[in-house]
């Protein structure tokens, strides 16, 4: 059985959800009737369904945004977290490296794929020169998480190996740690380790 609280609907407004988002705090503040509140669907969640299904706010004209924030509230309920971080696809560079094409040219031709600067970062653990590494490393890790937050990514939850385009975030997060702990920077390695395993549990198996 749900558990409900009830919003009070201020009487002086037109739109009578349009302050419902600031009145879910118990049903004590003197206005007018309330209607009750699951919280089981979240405060946003709510908030669309009730604009939407009764014909009123922004939520009526926009379906398609109601039903993704819907979906999003439904994921976080059921799974208890965010839903998965899919990034776009960008073929030029993975497709260059895939032709043999030198990493730092493509990092040079595309500066915001993650993946051009992992693989510079690999290269370069490989033949020892580890800051080297730990820069380019680094440099991949925050083009990626430019890329996550341009796609709806809130600061935590799944980014899957699976989906090839998170490739190139996942192992410049992996690259961080590995340069990371050969350095003796116990607190970054440790840090980047658990947010790769967190991001996916997969790559962290996958790349060791």
């Amino acid at each position: 059985m749900h558990a409900f609280r009830w919003c009070r609907l201020r009487p002086e407004t037109g739109d009578r959800f349009s302050r419902l988002e600031n009145t879910c705090f118990g049903s004590g503040d003197g206005y007018g009737s309330g209607v009750p509140f699951d919280t089981g669907y979240g405060r946003t969640g709510f908030w669309t369904y009730a604009q939407a299904h009764l014909g009123t706010g922004p939520a009526a004209q926009a379906p398609r945004r109601s039903l993704r924030l819907a979906t999003m509230s439904i994921h976080e309920n059921l799974l208890g977290g965010p839903p998965p971080t899919h990034l776009p696809d960008e073929p030029g560079p993975r497709e260059l490296l895939g032709q043999g094409t030198a990493p730092a040219d493509v990092a040079a031709k595309y500066p915001a794929s993650s993946l051009a600067w992992a693989q510079l970062a690999d290269d370069a653990f490989e033949r020892g020169s580890v800051v080297e590494s730990y820069a380019y490393a680094r440099t991949g890790y925050h083009r990626g998480l430019d890329a996550l937050r341009r796609n709806g990514w809130k600061g935590h939850g799944p980014v899957p190996w699976e989906h090839e385009p998170n490739r190139g975030f996942l192992r410049a997060l992996h690259a961080l740690a590995r340069a990371a702990g050969a350095i003796g920077e116990k607190e970054e390695y440790e840090r980047c380790t658990q947010f790769l395993k967190d991001s996916s549990p997969t790559a962290a198996r996958t790349l060791g």
